[in-house]
């Protein structure tokens, strides 16, 4: 048992002056005894009391347990200290409303790592033996004045402390009640140490063994002071320093004691909640509908853009890995008036893709490496076709005619028909896909519509405001004139191509290729109208055949043998100028262009690691760069996407710090409403990080709280917006809140507001637990 002992102790307390409360008080207590402490108010009873309870600490002197001094002690010893040794007995009671008696009794052993299980039966065990084991379910205002001291007594035993500090235990109760809870007391004090504070001498002579009377903050009596023979001499040897286990609150009783509190505020608990998920609900309408439009975007490359080429130029193209901007220590956009020559590094800002045979090998290669990832492989040639129109009474150059707006209105069909037919409609009676030499379509916009530079490049120059499909399938108003018909040898070795006087002889000629328009191609409803443009397209058959008719024609070959331009009689300025005339007129047949069409999305990736597998095996010079329609529009939607989602966000960010504020300023309004309670705990042995992790505990229960409600109620609020949207844009699901996102969000919303308690958690634990327990 313990042996207490005050030595020479002094307080004194600054409110606008100097209050000594104690002068210098020596005094020794008995390991079991009642002690009744008396004199008038503000004579230092109540102020040597908490010194003795370790809620205060002294100034000066010292107190000894069991000859050990307590100078050194640090404040997680006096937590210790409070919890282990010492049980606290109020006037007032200092009962927690939103716990149960139970709870209540439970509360110190919460603090010394009793198991649950033990808790609950030291706790209904000692409101047995105050007579309260039939009230264990009851809230503190449920039951009398006696009975919550009693409840305040059985709190007071429950982790069998040395010492019971008892400060006015009857002051608010009747005599006869006064009387039972003295009772209990006497019975208390013949095990161990009670100290008890009383204005009423009559009950303190009655019932204690030894009566100590103050005045002025020092002792002027004591009925039957202890001798100094009775008490351990004091020792300053660490060995013989008390081993007291230190308190700690786990975060589990942390969290059950804020949420009964809570529970007991419902209403307002659930309005701050609701308060912070309004944030939380902004930013998640943000994240569904951007999740929903990029999978929209996703879907859509998917299902329609993946049926975009992959797209092979030769000659120069754009080396992605350089920029006139990156070679310069100049500032972009200057406001000076000055200019700055320079000199463009060809070499750092193009690549020159080579097409040979060992490529063309390579691709044609593709079809059996990767047979379900590709739909066609189309070779784009650069030769000029002689092509005559006569789409009124007069022929006229196809290629030449209505060009100012630098559209050809002349194109390749891909050799794959399913290809075709999945992104376009066949219309008009008997409309079908060109498939031989002489054959080609008519492609339309989704309107039906061809632009009116295509009828002035047929020559006719009366153009009607409406056609029928008539007038165009099965009708034949195009010749291809080979080489050797349309150009004139003349006796320098030059040739002359026709002239427009020459375009209706050379229509009727029987050598050349006459065009029948087999079909009108339209887009389908939703599909990609950018595999073809307006304008005819022919077959790859009149390609292969046109490319052998070119190749043996007299010009072609004379080309071949000469460095000069066989059409002006003038030299090439440089070798490129010379391939170009070459690929014009059939001399070389290599292509200069290559459009690879993917199955699906997912073929679309293999071709391209197939490509750049064929790339990491050559020098830089040597490899080849490919250019990806779809995914340069996907990616510049998605940037635009993301800019305008980070735009939403932040606009719906304000709203959750505002709520996160908010709620810091309720979990403000609680330390506050909650101060007793604090001083309650602290008086129980919680030390002051508890005292946090309460409160932190409180504000990560609404922060949750405050999440999953603003999570629920987007996802509640995305059907109506789906229907909506749907139902006006025709695009289902746009908004769809992932589960990652959902619980990101539950989890910042916690975040966010365990960082918005930080501060009023923080002043919680800095409340001296003295002026807590005056608060009311």
């Amino acid at each position: 048992m313990m042996k207490l002992k005050l030595l020479d102790v002094k307080k004194t307390y600054t409110s606008g002056e100097h209050v000594t409360a104690v002068k210098g008080v020596t005094v020794g207590f008995r390991q079991h005894e009642l002690v009744s402490i008396l004199g008038p108010s503000g004579c230092g009873k109540t102020s040597l009391l908490n010194i003795i309870g370790g809620l205060d600490q002294y100034e000066s002197g010292g107190l000894l347990i069991n000859g050990i001094s307590t100078t050194k002690y640090k404040e997680q010893d006096w937590d210790a200290y409070r919890n282990h040794s010492i049980g606290f007995v109020f006037q007032s009671y200092n009962l927690i409303g939103h716990q149960t008696i139970l709870q209540n009794v439970e509360i110190a052993m919460t603090l010394s790592g009793v198991k649950p299980a033990e808790r609950k039966r030291r706790a209904k065990q000692a409101l047995n033996e105050v007579g309260l084991s039939k009230h264990i379910k009851k809230k503190p205002n449920q039951l009398s004045g006696g009975q919550m001291q009693r409840v305040a007594i059985a709190r007071a035993l429950v982790n069998n402390p040395d010492i019971i500090l008892a400060d006015e235990p009857t002051g608010a109760l009747d005599s006869h009640t006064s009387d039972q809870i003295m009772d209990i007391l006497k019975a208390v004090s013949e095990t161990r140490l009670v100290i008890m504070v009383t204005h009423n001498a009559e009950q303190a002579e009655t019932y204690s063994d030894r009566t100590i009377r103050m005045l002025d903050g020092q002792i002027v009596s004591d009925s039957d002071p202890a001798h100094e023979d009775e008490f351990i001499e004091e020792t300053t040897s660490k060995a013989d320093k008390i081993k007291i286990k230190k308190t700690s609150m786990s975060m589990p009783s942390a969290m059950m004691l804020s949420l009964r509190n809570l529970l007991t505020k419902r209403g307002r608990t659930l309005t701050t909640a609701f308060a912070g998920s309004i944030g939380i609900i902004g930013v998640a309408l943000v994240l569904a509908l951007s999740n929903g439009l990029s999978t929209y975007l996703d879907s859509m490359q998917s299902s329609t853009l993946s049926g975009l080429p992959i797209n092979i130029t030769a000659g120069s193209v754009e080396d992605t890995g350089a920029s006139a901007g990156t070679t310069t220590n100049l500032p972009e956009y200057p406001t000076q008036n000055v200019i700055y020559p320079f000199r463009l590094d060809a070499e750092s800002q193009k690549h020159t893709n080579k097409i040979t045979d060992p490529f063309l090998n390579y691709v044609e290669d593709m079809k059996t490496a990767l047979p379900n990832s590709v739909s066609n492989i189309t070779f784009n040639y650069g030769l000029r076709l002689n092509l005559l129109a006569k789409g009124q009474d007069t022929v006229v150059d196809f290629n030449k005619v209505g060009d100012f707006n630098g559209k050809s209105y002349w194109q390749q069909l891909p050799e794959n028909q399913d290809l075709i037919l999945s992104q376009y409609d066949l219309i008009g009676e008997g409309s079908q896909l060109p498939t031989e030499m002489n054959e080609v379509a008519l492609v339309v916009d989704k309107y039906n519509r061809v632009e009116k530079g295509f009828f002035e490049k047929m020559g006719i120059t009366d153009v009607q405001s409406s056609y029928s499909l008539t007038d165009f399938v099965g009708k034949t108003v195009l010749k291809v004139v080979p080489n050797d018909v349309f150009y004139t040898r003349k006796s320098n070795d030059l040739f002359v191509a026709a002239t427009p006087d020459d375009y209706s002889k050379l229509y009727n000629d029987p050598s050349g290729t006459n065009l029948q328009i087999t079909g009108i191609l339209r887009p389908k409803d939703g599909a990609n109208s950018s595999l073809l443009t307006e304008g005819f397209a022919y077959s790859s058959e009149l390609t292969k055949a046109m490319l052998d008719d070119s190749q043996q024609s007299t010009i072609a070959k004379r080309q071949a043998k000469t460095n000069l331009d066989v059409l002006s009689g003038t030299p090439f300025v440089d070798e490129e100028a010379r391939e170009r005339a070459e690929i014009l007129l059939g001399v070389t047949t290599k292509p200069i262009g290559i459009d690879i069409f993917p199955e699906n999305f997912e073929g679309k990736e293999q071709i391209k690691g197939y490509l750049d597998q064929y790339n990491d095996e050559r020098s830089d010079a040597d490899k080849i760069i490919y250019s990806d329609f779809a995914e340069g529009i996907t990616s510049m939607t998605k940037k635009l996407l993301n800019g305008i989602t980070y735009v939403l966000t932040g606009f719906a960010g304000i709203s959750l710090f505002v709520s996160t504020v908010m709620i810091g300023i309720i979990t403000y309004v609680s330390v506050i409403e909650r101060t007793k309670e604090i001083g309650i705990l602290r008086s129980v042995g919680a030390r002051k990080r508890d005292i946090s992790r309460v409160f932190n505990a409180e504000t990560i229960i609404v922060g949750l709280t405050a999440g999953v409600l603003g999570v629920g109620i987007t996802y509640m609020i995305t059907y109506p917006v789906n229907l909506l949207i749907q139902k006006f844009a025709d695009i289902a699901n746009i908004a769809n809140l992932s589960p990652v996102h959902a619980l990101y969000l539950i989890l910042g919303s916690t975040l966010l507001t365990l960082i918005a308690g930080v501060f009023p958690s923080r002043m919680a634990a800095a409340k001296d637990p003295v002026e807590a327990l005056r608060n009311e």
